[in-house]
């Protein structure tokens, strides 16, 4: 039997952790001593979770090799996908843009299309995609913005003109699977623009938790993530329900966790749901300072940088913290 000593305070029995700007170094690689941290948290009996805006292929750039438990799950594509990464990654839960509805959205973001990315889930069971899973229109406006992405990515990027034809049937093969999300990419001006013209469509509405925070007969829901310091915004749109926070909760549900029992740690507007649903709630000190501001008001600690271990101080005091022992 576990006696659990630290009074009241729920006992983390989660750990939803972002990448970039969060577990992810400046050398974007997972450092050691938040590999040990990790590593601790899992020996510990607590379940850790990697949530990112990645796509699943993407995101295990980073992880694979890490030596993370068969049974370490990746929410990717920020809610819309979930996976093992192990199990040969086997699919735990996957969300899709109707074929409809993103015909539609190449039509309605025509002023941004240069900028849009179109994801399709094409993960074997290595964990890798295929040439096609991202569908572009206009390769040279991307490589602008982001040229770090765009080389990392290249085997897997097809240029379809004009862009609705990847999401039909063409040389002779079936139709795809209709696509994960979308994605617009450029400065945090350009951005947000594009996000406050999507969401002056009443079938568009922010990516959030609560159903009263969506719209009544939205498709579609958007996460943002900005870089202000490299003038770089991504605007997600994705099927309306979908978020990290949502993911995480289906998680915690099927294994009998509460959300008091979460730990999320994160550092952009594309964590809030899942911070906001957190009963500890942790902002990386290299977020947004607009961010901050919003952290403060809700309550959520402030940690530290990510590139100075901040993942691995606030799982290590959690450790600390929560001294279990048998009785």
């Amino acid at each position: 039997m576990r006696e659990w000593k630290q009074g009241d305070l729920p006992m983390v029995r989660m750990i939803a952790l972002d990448m970039d700007g969060t577990l992810l170094g400046l050398d974007a690689r997972v450092s050691p001593r938040n590999l040990a941290a990790i590593e601790a948290a899992e020996a510990a009996g607590i379940r850790v979770v990697i949530a990112t805006g990645r796509r699943h292929c993407y995101a295990m750039r980073q992880l694979r090799g890490l030596g993370l438990g068969e049974e370490s799950v990746l929410v990717s594509s920020n809610g819309t996908v979930t996976r093992y990464l192990g199990h040969g990654a086997r699919l735990l839960n996957r969300s899709f843009l109707s074929t409809e509805i993103s015909l539609w959205l190449c039509e309605y973001v025509a002023e941004f299309r240069d900028a849009l990315v179109i994801t399709f889930d094409r993960v074997g069971a290595d964990g890798e995609d295929s040439f096609g899973s991202l569908v572009v229109e206009n390769l040279e406006n991307l490589t602008s913005n982001v040229d770090r992405w765009v080389a990392a990515n290249a085997p897997y990027i097809e240029c379809v003109v004009p862009i609705e034809r990847a999401l039909l049937a063409r040389d002779g093969q079936e139709a795809p699977n209709p696509p994960i999300q979308m994605m617009l990419c450029g400065t945090v001006e350009r951005m947000r623009r594009a996000e406050a013209h999507l969401l002056e469509h009443p079938q568009v509405t922010a990516a959030g938790v609560a159903a009263s925070e969506a719209r009544p007969g939205a498709t579609i829901a958007l996460s943002r993530t900005e870089y202000p310091a490299r003038d770089l915004s991504i605007v997600d749109i994705l099927p309306a329900g979908c978020s990290k926070g949502v993911a995480l909760l289906r998680l915690a549900e099927g294994w009998g966790i509460q959300p008091e029992e979460l730990m999320a740690i994160g550092d952009n507007w594309n964590d809030v749901s899942m911070l906001e649903i957190a009963g500890r709630a942790v902002l990386m000190k290299n977020a947004p300072e607009d961010l901050k501001v919003v952290a403060l008001e809700r309550g959520w600690a402030i940690g530290g940088h990510h590139d100075a271990d901040g993942v691995a101080e606030a799982i290590e005091a959690v450790l600390s913290e929560q001294e279990v022992v048998l009785a």
